[in-house]
């Protein structure tokens, strides 16, 4: 299982934590199948180490950096969007991402303020292009003034071996996030987690019964709950110097615990205090489990353990 991380601004990326849906499932199949039909050389990840080749390459064969991070659903809309048009026009420019997570100083580079955003870069000089996810309309319009800039500065190169790449098959659209999953999005980015629990909460009253609309409602809760922290390890040794016994520290640490991807590790801390409490307190760490049982693939081994060690330390 991959481990989510925590944001500086104490935001936690809980993405990975819950089973993708069948349209998130065909967005990610189509976004590889584009990347797998791209000759070499149109896509290219740029890091500290390829930072320097790939603005020299701007001097023949214009490049469109977008810049993303792991924790934006804005981002994971940008970038495929990006990608299928690099493919498209068949080399004419390359395509550079950037993860401005693992390599903030190259996004520092192109002065950003805020991710995901595009940029191009003609002759090493940039030029901002989006700010945001893009409307899949206005990617081409976009594309094709940069191209046009490019050719009044004498930079008309194509990518070596590209020249076929407008032959191959376009891949299928990328499905629509429902719109109040977008709203609730979007609340998340600027922190505002009263407002996506509200969308979330809209979303199942229309569709009862939405798993992924409970896991959103669930990992904005445990957002809300976690923002803030800036020693998540301060804490857990907190909990652990006091005990199980102590009921807030630790349903404290076993959110830190969920949203650093340690499942097991916060499923047993909260099994150890419904088995060390009684009465009202052990009931309140019966449900907070139960509530973080519905941010996992409810078939993990992680939750079918959980669930057995629960019934044995309730009877």
């Amino acid at each position: 299982m991959t481990q989510p991380h925590f944001d500086p601004r104490g935001a936690i990326d809980l993405s990975s934590l819950q089973k993708p849906t069948p349209a998130q499932e065909r967005a990610a199949a189509a976004a590889e199948a584009t990347r797998a039909a791209a000759p070499a050389g149109v896509i290219v990840d740029m890091t500290p180490e390829t930072f320097q080749q790939v603005v020299e390459g701007s001097a023949s064969v214009p490049v469109v950096v977008a810049i993303g991070a792991s924790r934006t659903a804005a981002g994971e809309k940008m970038t495929p969007l990006l990608e299928a048009a690099a493919v498209r026009y068949g080399g004419r420019f390359v395509l550079a991402r950037v993860d401005a997570d693992a390599h903030p100083q190259v996004a520092q580079a192109f002065g950003v303020e805020g991710v995901p955003c595009a940029v191009a870069v003609i002759q090493g000089q940039p030029l901002p292009l989006f700010q945001g996810a893009p409307a899949p309309e206005q990617v081409d319009q976009v594309l094709e003034q940069v191209l046009a800039a490019a050719s009044q500065a004498g930079v008309t190169g194509v990518v070596a071996g590209a020249e076929q790449a407008d032959a191959q098959p376009e891949p299928e659209p990328e499905p629509e996030i429902p719109p109040l999953f977008a709203k609730a999005y979007e609340a998340i980015e600027v922190d505002d987690f009263d407002g996506a629990a509200a969308a979330y909460t809209q979303h199942l009253n229309e569709n009862p019964g939405d798993r992924d609309a409970k896991a959103g409602l669930g990992q904005v809760a445990l957002m809300k709950r976690l923002h803030g922290v800036t020693d998540p390890v301060a804490e857990l040794e907190k909990a652990e110097a006091m005990g199980p016994a102590a009921l807030d520290l630790q349903l404290h640490a076993a959110d830190i615990e969920m949203a650093a991807g340690r499942v097991s590790a916060a499923f047993d801390r909260l099994i150890a205090v419904v088995r060390a409490t009684r009465e009202t307190e052990r009931e309140t760490a019966r449900k907070r489990l139960v509530e973080l049982f519905e941010l996992v693939d409810p078939q993990a081994d992680e939750v079918k353990a959980a669930r057995r060690n629960l019934a044995l330390a309730l009877f």
